[in-house]
């Protein structure tokens, strides 16, 4: 079958980009179309760098000429993203000598999240990759107690003449946490610019040194925090961490939520499913779904984000975390294998993202209200 390219074209007026009011044809998106035979190459231009509008438009693409045209046909969409300057936008600087920088996020608290952090950087470390922790959950910082480096302190080194901290290592991951400069018992009650202030100094006056990836272990929920880090960074990509249970789930979808909002605009890498099911020493070969089957996942798919895998409740994740050695460190286990799994997946999503979206930026702060934009 030979496929007409005005016909494609008169199909793709039907599709209209999301936050654009014109169909894609008539904005211009639409670059160029081609056809030979059955073959269908359409190039399209995008003015938004967000991942899920760019995976969105390609499948709209590919299931209008389908449904309109030939079920049969075979097509390519080249995706190009030229993202326009606000002059406007408040942006924060890059660190130098660090390639990706990683939130790791969670909707609600007592998902695992800093446990998938600390798991995520040792496997990393191990795969050969050079790795940072940025501790920035402020008012419960874990990362020490999950490294055992509760009582160590960042020494002070000179580098160019200025002062800076050096981050504690620990398996071959550098960190920095409040809670290296706390007392075990000491509850951090600070105001968000104090707290904002503190993770600034963690970030811009620590020497880092050269790293392929720093995960930055966020706070539940969406707010003041997570608000400074993004507007601090650069941030490459969002991993957002749940249970498989309704209520952690909707807390989820809301995190997802604030990383794809048009304020912050920083691409979800993917969606980890923690505490996805038990199964019994003694029954190696059976699961409990006791939390839920799969809810993570169904979340993925609805918000067309990927899933990057899920992690079995496993009582050496817990004594492992509490001992400071994380489980992914566990040779020839099944969670060693687990994590991974997951990490391979991050790496590869971190991979395709700087292949197919231009460079994040800190994200903008364009009016004195913040991000949350109040529409009435």
């Amino acid at each position: 079958m030979k496929i007409d390219r005005k016909e494609v074209l008169k199909a793709l007026e039907t599709i209209t980009i999301a936050g654009e009011g014109k169909n894609m044809v008539e904005s211009g998106a639409v670059t160029n179309v081609i056809t030979f035979g059955d073959e269908v190459v359409v190039d399209l231009l995008l003015h938004t760098p967000a991942m899920h509008i760019k995976k969105r438009a390609e499948d709209d693409i590919k299931k209008t000429i389908h449904n309109l045209i030939s079920a049969e046909a075979k097509i390519k969409v080249n995706i190009k993203v030229e993202a326009p300057e606000n002059p406007n936008q408040i942006k924060g600087k890059a660190i130098p000598g660090i390639k990706n920088i990683i939130a790791v996020a969670s909707g609600k608290g007592g998902v695992g999240k800093s446990t998938v952090t600390a798991n995520l950087a040792v496997t990393l470390a191990k795969m050969g990759f050079s790795v940072g922790v940025l501790d920035a959950d402020i008012y419960g910082p874990s990362m020490p107690i999950m490294f055992d480096v509760e009582t160590e302190k960042p020494i002070s080194v000179t580098v160019n003449g200025k002062s800076k901290m050096k981050p504690v290592e620990s398996y071959e991951v550098k960190m920095l946490s409040i809670g290296f400069f706390t007392a075990p018992s000491q509850a951090v009650i600070w105001r968000g610019p104090m707290a904002s202030k503190a993770l600034n100094q963690m970030i811009f006056d620590a020497d880092w040194g050269e790293l392929d990836f720093m995960l930055i272990d966020l706070p539940p929920g969406t707010g003041d925090i997570h608000l400074s880090i993004m507007q601090s960074l650069p941030v490459t990509g969002a991993v957002v961490v749940s249970t498989p249970q309704a209520v952690a789930l909707a807390d989820a979808k809301k995190g997802v939520a604030m990383f794809m909002s048009d304020a912050i605009n920083v691409p979800v890498l993917g969606i980890i499913e923690n505490m996805a099911y038990f199964t019994p020493e003694e029954l190696p070969e059976n699961k409990y779904y006791i939390f839920g089957k799969e809810g993570a996942k169904n979340l993925a798919e609805d918000l067309q984000v990927p899933f990057l895998g899920e992690v079995p409740l496993v009582q050496s994740i817990r004594e492992a975390g509490d001992f400071g050695r994380p489980a992914a460190m566990q040779t020839g286990s099944v969670i060693e294998s687990v994590f991974e799994n997951i990490t391979r997946n991050v790496v590869q999503e971190t991979v395709s993202r700087n292949e197919n979206l231009p460079a994040t930026e800190a994200i903008k702060i364009t009016t004195m209200a913040g991000c949350s934009a109040v529409k009435k």
